[in-house]
């Protein structure tokens, strides 16, 4: 079979032939249909994701939608950093898996259920996340990003603050749910904006999310009430220099959401919720299909959209 291989750290995958998957006892091969271009699929390709094994060579992808054995379309997860989905075929569990309602379209899923899990399974695993909450987004102007300002209105939010520093795509996002758009540039601004939420979901982390750590803070009428500031990316950078007197002097709460804290388990239950939202279209997703053949292009941002997320297709 054919597959995108990594050989070297930091290079481009490369279209070429590769030793077909060898199932285990709890495994099927599956044909891939389409496999999602995410950034945590760029970061297991290069060895940076705080995940990787640092073995080489990789099949680089986490996920994918499939043709099952029994014929089902289905949309899948991978747990191997070595063995991605970016394959003409890969072994799979059927147990990290959910069959596409009918009509839905396989890109689409592909395109978008990495992304939406990201704060959907914060918002439901790693907070008492409550119906009429509000709720900000750090860093809403990337796929992952806007799909939180979708997920948190269809999860029950009753107020979304969006920021981010696109002003194009920050334009875009009260046509997905946002009441609120502020540059993250302006950092007394969102403060203000976001002033009464109950949750922050932070795509950016570094120094942003501590000058806006600050800001909301301080603009709070009511420093003790709750506040659960999710971490999920790290876009501004790994490390946030945070005062101590931010968290004795307010009711902020920080945790994480992501592989680690939060099981296996818990993210193959939320599947069926996140494909059942991404194949009606209550969470809309952009995505361009180019031919997984294409993957060094692909990669190099020479073919797909310059928005929205890229998806190879077999």
């Amino acid at each position: 079979m054919h597959a995108a291989v990594v050989t070297e750290f930091g290079r481009s995958p490369v279209w070429q032939e590769f030793t077909d998957p060898v199932p285990t006892a709890d495994e099927v091969v599956v044909d891939v249909v389409a496999a999602g271009l995410h950034p945590r699929v760029r970061s297991q390709a290069d060895g940076s994701h705080y995940t990787s094994e640092g073995a080489l060579p990789l099949v680089p992808g986490v996920d994918a939608v499939g043709r099952f054995p029994d014929g089902t379309l289905r949309y899948f997860a991978v747990a191997s950093d070595t063995r991605g989905t970016m394959a003409e075929r890969v072994a799979v569990d059927p147990r990290a898996s959910v069959v596409l309602p009918e009509g839905a379209d396989p890109v689409a899923v592909a395109a978008g259920a990495n992304p939406v899990m990201s704060s959907w399974v914060a918002l439901r695993r790693r907070i008492d996340f409550a119906p009429g909450s509000r709720v900000l987004v750090l860093g809403a102007t990337g796929a992952s990003g806007s799909a939180a300002v979708q997920v948190a209105k269809h999860l029950g939010a009753e107020h979304v603050v969006a920021s981010g520093r696109d002003a194009a795509r920050l334009g875009a996002l009260p046509a997905l749910g946002a009441d609120v758009v502020v540059p993250l540039d302006d950092v007394d601004a969102v403060g203000a904006a976001a002033a009464d939420v109950d949750v922050v979901i932070d795509y950016v982390w570094g120094q942003p999310a501590a000058d806006v750590m600050r800001a909301l803070v301080t603009a709070r009428q009511e420093r003790g009430r709750r506040l659960d500031w999710v971490a999920i990316g790290s876009t501004a950078g790994q490390e946030a220099r945070i005062p101590s007197a931010a968290l004795r002097a307010s009711g902020l709460a920080i945790v994480g959401s992501g592989q680690g804290s939060v099981g296996r388990a818990a993210f193959v239950a939320e599947l069926p919720g996140i494909v059942a939202a991404i194949a009606d279209g209550t969470i809309r997703v952009d995505a361009t299909a180019v031919r997984m053949a294409e993957v060094e292009a692909a990669w190099a941002g020479q073919v797909g959209a310059s928005t929205g997320r890229v998806v190879l297709e077999a």
